[in-house]
């Protein structure tokens, strides 16, 4: 009893995040904390209200029906519950898109047998879960669906989402390696400027309906992506790709959480069988203040950063913290492969981060584990055992969804209206502070019927 007070105390623990500060004459951020080359898209702001009215997967009042309506638009739900897309993913294809989440009302939006492609710019997408899941799909049969990625797309802020059960990568951002005949053309021609922010990436499933066999991965940045953001996520049970960046690419990594990665945590790999007759493009990877936690399934001294392939990494590390599942230190740095790569470390960061709310190393556990996901303040039952799992050093790479629990069940949804009077449109943030089903200014505590009784006594 004493060890769930202290996990619901940790859960329950402030949710320290903040922006970048602006110019007097900046435009508005996204949102209140949104960060990076991202942070000042207006997504949808100004556009069409439109509303969700129905569970169902396709039709009028539906969600792909909204975000396949062209002209900046915010999408707002007036149904809370399960959307099951039958294996269909969600092309996300017309710029100036909100998608908030925040506003649906009882349990939230859980998306289910799908995944999300984002393929144009201007996109802000809050509050959402997205379970992927195998369905029951043969070994190796094709079904290979990312839980979120980004294809060629910019501007692009995926915040505060729960994103489980992938069979690809849990959250990318990826597009093709090259277009056009310059480096600047090749990063102009793939995804860029792109802010993974406050999210859970979890249980990537290993040997499951992906045609490459295993694959739990976290997160891919393709080769060439520039302008990249991890910051205050958390990756779970993982295989690889925690995350993995690609030839050329830019990322700043600040206050992540990477448990129970099992052979590979963060990576950076130029491959010459990719690159054939290209000149090569030094990445760069700037990290501060992240955890890495080894859990049940992490290979024994593994590193923190691996360098594969044969490019050059720019890297500059600081008050970063690597440890096994004991809290014994494991090495900052390793290979997997013997070539002619080099890390070159840098003496200042490879990309801005003036105005960050940067923890130290030492707070970032508990201050993650409260905030990241979807909905902090009414988690459902998925989030509450992956989160408590990592608190309590337990959990462990699966296959299929059904080894751990199953697809939430589809019922009659939550309905209340949405209120524009009652939200900053601008922001999409409640004006009384308190979001759809939040009583309280911190996440509650959610304790099952036989720990409730002895608490109550009845």
């Amino acid at each position: 009893m004493l060890k769930k007070l202290m996990l619901a105390a940790l859960l329950m623990a402030p949710a320290l995040a903040a922006g970048p500060a602006l110019a007097a004459d900046s435009p508005p951020l996204a949102f209140p904390g949104a960060v990076g080359p991202a942070a000042q898209t207006a997504g949808g702001r100004g556009g069409q209200i439109l509303r969700v009215t129905t569970l169902a997967p396709d039709g009028p009042g539906s969600l792909k029906a909204a975000i396949e309506t062209p002209g900046p638009r915010i999408i707002v739900f007036e149904v809370g519950g399960v959307i099951d897309m039958g294996r269909e993913t969600i092309d996300i294809k017309h710029p100036h898109l909100t998608i908030a989440g925040q506003t649906a009302p009882g349990p939230g939006i859980t998306l289910i047998r799908t995944g999300i492609d984002v393929r144009t710019h201007d996109v802000v997408i809050r509050h959402l879960r997205v379970y992927t899941g195998v369905d029951g799909q043969p070994k190796r049969s094709g079904w290979e669906a990312d839980a979120l990625s980004t294809v060629a797309a910019r501007n692009v802020v995926v915040d505060h989402c729960t994103f489980l059960w992938a069979i690809d990568e849990n959250m990318s951002a990826s597009g093709p390696r090259f277009t056009g005949t310059t480096v600047e053309d090749w990063r102009n021609g793939t995804s860029r400027n792109v802010t993974f922010s406050n999210n859970l990436a979890a249980e990537g499933l290993a040997d499951a309906s992906h045609p490459k066999g295993e694959h739990s991965k976290g997160s891919l940045i393709h080769d060439n992506a520039t302008g990249i953001v991890f910051y205050r996520n958390v990756w779970a049970h993982n295989v690889e790709r925690n995350p993995l960046i690609k030839g050329g690419a830019q990322a700043l990594m600040i206050n992540n959480l990477i448990y129970n990665p099992q052979h590979r945590a963060v990576q950076y790999n130029l491959m010459n069988l990719e690159w054939v007759g290209q000149p090569y493009v030094t990445g760069q990877i700037t990290a501060i203040g992240n955890v890495m936690r080894g859990g049940n399934d992490t290979d024994a001294d593994l590193p923190f950063l691996m360098l594969g392939g044969d490019g050059d990494l720019e890297y500059y590390g600081k008050d970063n913290l690597h440890v096994d599942r004991h809290g014994k230190p494991l090495p900052e740095f390793g290979r997997y492969g013997e070539t002619r790569a080099k890390l070159i470390r840098a003496k200042a960061p490879l990309a801005p981060t003036g105005g960050y709310k940067i923890l130290p190393v030492r707070d970032v556990e508990t201050s993650v584990l409260a905030s990241a996901g979807a909905r902090p303040w009414a988690r459902d039952a998925e989030e509450i055992r992956v989160l408590f799992f990592i608190a309590e050093g337990r959990g462990e790479v699966i296959d299929d969804e059904n080894e751990v629990s199953a697809y939430p069940e589809v019922k009659e949804p939550v309905r209340a209206p949405f209120v524009e009077a009652d939200w900053d449109l601008a922001t999409m943030e409640p004006k009384s502070g308190l979001y759809p089903g939040q009583t309280k200014p911190m996440p509650q505590e959610i304790l099952s019927p036989r720990d409730r009784s002895s608490r109550t006594g009845g």
